[in-house]
């Protein structure tokens, strides 16, 4: 069985490879992950938002994700868990992102 630990990281590093279409930074920068957790069997389950729930990539942006979750070494299932609660905001972005942006 794959050491959950290490599947984490290497789906957040898999995480890190999703862009928001609209924002040049990727998903996990931007603090629209919520929480991955990674079963003992190697299943990964991803607590995630959007932007807005009007966003343009609601569709293809889930998808995306569990796209590359699935690709991950390790993982055996990936389900994508679509929250508005809390609602995003800007301040959930990383320093790296809020400087990419030039927010800071």
């Amino acid at each position: 069985m794959p050491d959950p630990a290490v599947v984490e990281r290497e789906v957040i590093a898999a995480l890190r490879t999703c862009y928001d279409p609209e924002i040049p930074v990727d998903v996990y920068e931007l603090g629209l992950i919520y929480g991955v957790t990674v079963g003992r069997e190697g299943a990964v389950h991803v607590r995630m938002t959007l932007t807005s729930p009007n966003c343009p990539a609601a569709q293809e942006l889930p998808a995306e994700v569990e796209r590359k979750v699935r690709a991950v070494p390790g993982v055996t299932a990936a389900q994508v868990e679509i929250v508005f609660d809390p609602p995003w905001d800007s301040c959930q972005m990383s320093d790296a992102a809020r400087l990419k942006l030039g927010l800071l």
